[in-house]
């Protein structure tokens, strides 16, 4: 359920007259109509990029149970319009199953400057050594950050993405399998992206400020080139590669791949 700021606005988007949002605040108040549970506090100091497509921010929701199993909820959404991406039912959140759904995202809306996520599994290594799937969006072209360690708010506009979701599409409902979750989801993340006014915009829809990237997706993309005199080295089972007597490790993400670790 929606506040009376974001319900006004909603039904003038239709063509309805409405008085002051407080009038419907007062309406809505007589009618046991607000939505429950506290306000959310004000953002302090809220930074947004300039553009779509500079930075994606990426994560899973908590994970549910439902008949079928648990629902692992793949979300990701664009910093500067708050766009969601995806929104997708995932029954685990091995790497593999991210990469799938990352793959449908990039050939639907292109390619980001840069994406964000946290430091666990899949998207980050707690020996600080990069993974694999960090590698392949690396070989995308697009630059990899995590948010940093016990600070969520560093990813503030998924996290607000969350808890609307949960208020008002997931809390207090059971899913019978998967196909209705996706379902359900698809139907909710349309009308987010395209009816529901967004406070953060000055009431705009997401889709108001949301453009596809003209960075493509590519397949199968090249190796990695390097400058002559660069002293490259293929990296063991280990994941260390051996450089004037030294033995240097990479991480087991690049196992098997040719790196070139110093200039000339």
């Amino acid at each position: 359920m929606w506040g009376a700021r974001k319900l006004k606005r909603w039904l003038e988007m239709q063509g309805h007259t409405l008085p002051a949002a407080s009038t419907v605040h007062n309406l809505m108040r007589r009618h046991d109509l607000l939505p429950g549970g506290p306000s959310p506090a004000p953002t302090v100091g809220r930074f947004e990029h300039d553009a779509p497509n500079q930075l994606w921010q990426m994560d899973f929701k908590g994970h549910f149970p439902f008949a079928e199993g648990r629902c692992h909820p793949l979300t990701l959404l664009d910093d500067h319009s708050r766009f969601s991406l995806c929104l997708a039912h995932c029954p685990d959140e091995r790497r593999v199953t991210v990469q799938s759904q990352l793959v449908a995202v990039f050939e639907r809306y292109g390619l980001p400057e840069r994406m964000t996520m946290d430091n666990g599994a899949p998207w980050g290594d707690t020996t600080g050594s990069w993974t694999a799937l960090e590698l392949w969006l690396m070989r995308q072209g697009i630059r990899v950050g995590h948010s940093r360690p016990y600070h969520p708010q560093t990813q503030g506009k998924l996290e607000r993405f969350h808890r609307s979701l949960k208020a008002e599409l997931l809390q207090g409902r059971w899913f019978t399998h998967a196909t209705q979750l996706q379902e359900v989801f698809d139907a909710w993340r349309e009308i987010y992206n395209l009816e529901r006014p967004h406070e953060a915009l000055s009431m705009a829809v997401p889709a108001s400020r949301y453009q596809p990237s003209s960075r493509q997706y590519n397949g199968n993309p090249a190796a990695a080139e390097y400058d002559e005199g660069v002293l490259v080295r293929k990296v063991d089972v280990s994941g260390k590669l051996s450089l004037k007597g030294m033995s240097l490790k990479v991480g087991k993400a690049f196992i098997g791949e040719y790196v070139g670790p110093e200039g000339k």
